[in-house]
């Protein structure tokens, strides 16, 4: 049966692949963008491609747009996918640098959340799907700002879990490992727009490994089908780590830090 989907983020990356390939199954697709320039090029691309899809505006942070899409649809899933990321050491990162990724990657999210909980509460049934990450579960050195927020992303999708379950209302969250949308390469690029050796106690080598890490990225489109076999599976998994290899590396990972030392 086809399901009504509202997909927050989806001009590029993971948003964009998931909202073209639920529409090409035939849901009725809402793709929203922050801006209205991405909405013109979403638009056009989807033309292109001979994908039918509703193209609106929604940021996250913009009480306004929430409440406007709010007002003007009901659906029966909510991807949540809209994120940014900030990179550099958190000892020294501006404050407002961690407040702007904790606006959308939590505030943001949560505030469109429950917007449409409330909607789904009438309805009698629903289902959330959090764009998440493996940052989610662990703490990566120079993007731990951007780790806290999903941290703390994480944290809400498992207190929705249990306190909507008795509403018939589904959550869960999917967590991508290192994939090659271009949103890890542009957190890596954000440091520099502040970082100086000169004035920065950080030694410019503690970035040594960034670019060899960007150089093994994966291809998203595996990851954007877990993310809509999860939208569309009637009982999907809480916690959808993706790929396998990932999911080992955070589970050892979350077992050794038992034992660690400070």
């Amino acid at each position: 049966m086809s399901k009504t989907i509202l997909i927050t983020g989806a001009a590029s990356g993971f948003g964009k692949i998931a909202a073209f390939k639920l529409a090409e199954k035939g849901h009725n697709v809402i793709a929203t963008t922050q801006v209205y320039p991405q909405m013109s090029d979403l638009i056009r691309e989807a033309a292109e491609k001979g994908i039918e899809l509703t193209v609106d505006k929604l940021d996250v942070t913009n009480s306004r747009d929430i409440a406007y899409v709010l007002k003007k649809y009901d659906i029966d899933i909510l991807i949540s996918n809209a994120g940014i990321m900030e990179g550099g050491p958190i000892a020294e990162q501006p404050l407002e640098l961690v407040r702007s990724m904790f606006d959308v990657n939590f505030f943001g999210a949560l505030e469109l959340a429950q917007g449409f909980i409330k909607k789904f509460i009438q309805q009698k049934k629903g289902k959330i799907v959090f764009t998440s990450s493996m940052g989610g579960l662990w703490t990566v050195p120079y993007v731990a700002a951007y780790c806290a927020s999903k941290h703390a992303l994480e944290a809400i999708a498992e207190g929705l879990k249990t306190e909507l379950a008795p509403f018939n209302i589904k959550i869960a969250t999917c967590n991508p490992g290192v994939f090659g949308t271009g949103f890890n390469d542009r957190g890596a690029d954000s440091i520099g727009r502040w970082y100086d050796p000169a004035v920065n106690f950080t030694p410019a080598s503690a970035f040594d490994g960034v670019a060899d890490s960007l150089a093994h990225q994966l291809n998203p489109e595996s990851m954007a089908d877990v993310i809509v076999n999860v939208a569309l599976d009637e009982t999907p998994n809480f916690r959808n780590v993706h790929p396998k290899e990932t999911e080992d590396f955070v589970k050892q990972l979350q077992s050794d830090a038992w034992s660690v030392k400070s």
